[in-house]
């Protein structure tokens, strides 16, 4: 029995030795589509000699079991450090796998397990993204968009009203709190990740593109069935989300890179905003650091090009396209209440972006040519900008806009014989809460302070905001008694308890230092407004992501594994079952 001190110490000794030990990707407990490519590296503590280094699958020579040898390196970066690393390469058997390494001192072990797939269930595979979508907003944009009477709505949601329901896990390789990049990434390649990486493992090496990479959905696919592909935003294109369905780098902000790494892949259909980092270094509005013309490549490569709606609708429509790249904006697109009710945002300088029921729409049109199939991502990307943004109702209004899109989606499909396995999730969350109402209707209580004005139990009763259009969106969101959601994590700002109808709601702005945030004092004298000292650090100027679990929801050939607890990386699992994407399937 060990006791005291010694129990401390040995406690220590293991955990130094952990710290030491070698580092193998993919990582302990990783689960391997069988015939995925992915590349295999052990990173070692300090100087190895290569005669001294054993490594084995399953007992025998890893290079007896991937086929080839892996490059060994001496010093790593120049460093103290050697490394070993094999690209490409695949594991066709299914069953549990132990890999051992050892250098002669130190020593690890870890064990993945690799599965292979049934039969093809599903033609399609349609996966929609809520970006940063809590259960707050799907609530909000419910009362919004359907109504509630005596505590009962008056309908459903179509990201509600699926047959398979599930909480699925978001945490990454690095840390509870994910970002949008290894959360994406996780629902396209099966494996974690850490923040701000995306198809990667994130290495200790010095450059963002060489870290071994992981197989994506798109290009297996392509590879296994010849499928098409599709990849929708309202976001730039070659943001976190998006990007994480054909990228590999660990370094996210590396835009230039990631249109490389699209025009590469070529994605049948590829739409959003960001034509800036498409445009070459000398054209107005670019942000490229070279002179290279994506949209002209792309054009060369046999893609219609559209640039506003009408243009998105025209292409569409016409049989020859098989290919379309839509970019509707130089950054990010704008959302619903800009561009419907308020004129807001870039809607002057971009005044025909299409809605994303529209992108959606051509996409189906271009993708389902393709005889074996397609798979396509939609996402609906401004939730979460506008959430890190503390701007409640502009996120709503995009989440009624995913409703849209899915609900003409799945009746697309219906009218297909339902061969389409549909999905539908966040990436990660928001800490958002709907708390109840702010009423500015006191009646004959006059100035009364707008924080005194928000009502919870009984005083919330139920908001007014007008009957919906026909697209689900009251005509008005600066009603008297309007929803009360706020967020948990906060910077520094000035709370109005009002909808903000100029422009999209800015709570920070970089202090005199630079390097961190204040509260912006364009809302310091609006009536009503509170000083919030913030629950964030200064360097952070907005809300940020929380670790709860997402809500998925599914309907289709192969949803019925959509069920319980899952882990982001086994809604990859779902989508390469239903389409039978294994080796030898």
């Amino acid at each position: 029995m060990v006791k005291g001190s010694a129990l401390a110490s040995l406690i220590v000794l293991c955990w130094t030795s952990s710290l030491s030990a070698q580092t193998i990707y993919p990582i302990d407990r990783a689960e391997i589509l069988a015939g995925a490519q992915f590349d295999f590296k052990v990173e070692l503590p300090g100087l190895v000699d290569p005669a001294r280094l054993k490594v084995t699958v399953n007992g025998a020579d890893y290079a007896e079991t991937f086929g080839r040898a892996g490059t060994f390196v001496a010093r790593e970066d120049g460093k103290d450090q050697s490394a070993l690393i094999l690209r490409d390469v695949t594991l066709a058997r299914p069953g549990s796998v132990t890999v051992d390494v050892s250098d002669g001192t130190n020593q690890r072990s870890i064990a993945w397990t690799v599965y292979e797939t049934g039969p093809r269930k599903a033609k399609n595979v349609i996966l929609f993204i809520g970006d940063g979508m809590s259960p707050a907003h799907r609530v909000a944009a419910r009362i919004l968009s359907k109504g509630i009477a005596e505590g009962k709505s008056r309908g459903k949601l179509a990201i509600d009203d699926m047959p398979h329901m599930a909480l699925v896990a978001t945490a990454g390789s690095d840390s509870i709190i994910t970002d949008s990049a290894n959360s994406a990434s996780a629902y396209a390649t099966g494996h974690k990740s850490a923040v701000n990486a995306l198809g990667v493992y994130a290495d200790r090496t010095a450059s963002p593109f060489d870290d071994p990479r992981v197989e994506t959905i798109t290009s297996l696919a392509r590879r296994r069935h010849g499928m098409a592909i599709g990849i929708v935003t309202n976001t730039e294109i070659e943001d976190a989300t998006p990007a994480a369905m054909v990228g590999h780098t660990r370094r996210r902000a590396a835009y230039d890179e990631i249109v490389e790494q699209y025009f590469a892949a070529k994605p049948d259909v590829l739409m959003g905003g960001g034509s800036a980092n498409f445009l070459p270094k000398s054209a107005t509005g670019s942000k490229r650091k070279d002179e290279a013309d994506y949209i002209v490549k792309f054009h060369e490569a046999g893609y219609q090009i559209a640039t506003t709606a009408s243009e998105l609708s025209a292409s569409a429509a016409k049989s020859e396209t098989g290919r379309l790249l839509g970019l509707f904006a130089t950054g990010n697109m704008d959302g619903v209440l800009d561009r419907k009710f308020l004129g807001g945002g870039g809607v002057k300088k971009f005044p025909e972006q299409p809605d994303l029921t529209e992108q959606v729409q051509a996409a189906l049109n271009i993708l389902s040519k393709n005889e074996t199939g397609f798979f396509l991502m939609v996402e609906s990307g401004l939730i979460d900008k506008y959430a890190h943004l503390l701007d409640m109702e502009r996120a709503v209004y995009d989440t009624i806009m995913l409703d849209n899109a899915v609900r003409q989606t799945r009746e697309w499909a219906r009218a297909r014989g339902d061969d389409t396995l549909i999905l539908v999730l966040a990436d990660h969350n928001h800490p958002n809460s709907l708390v109840g109402t702010v009423n500015d209707d006191m009646g004959s209580t006059p100035n009364v302070p707008l924080r005194e004005r928000v009502g919870v139990y009984e005083q919330a009763g139920f908001p007014n905001y007008p009957a919906p259009d026909a697209e689900g969106y009251p005509s008005r969101v600066d009603v008297s008694r309007r929803l009360a959601i706020f967020s948990a994590s906060l910077p520094d700002h000035y709370e109005t308890f009002r909808p903000k109808l100029d422009n999209p709601n800015e709570p920070t702005v970089k202090a005199a230092d630079g390097g961190t945030f204040k509260a912006n004092e364009k809302y310091r004298d609006v009536p009503g407004a509170v000083l919030r000292p913030g629950n964030l650090s200064a360097m952070i100027g907005a809300s940020v992501h929380s670790g709860e679990d997402v809500i998925l929801t599914a309907t289709g050939p192969g949803s019925e594994r959509v069920h319980g607890s899952m882990d982001n990386t086994e809604v990859f699992r779902v989508m390469v079952e239903a389409l039978g994407l294994a080796a030898g399937q």
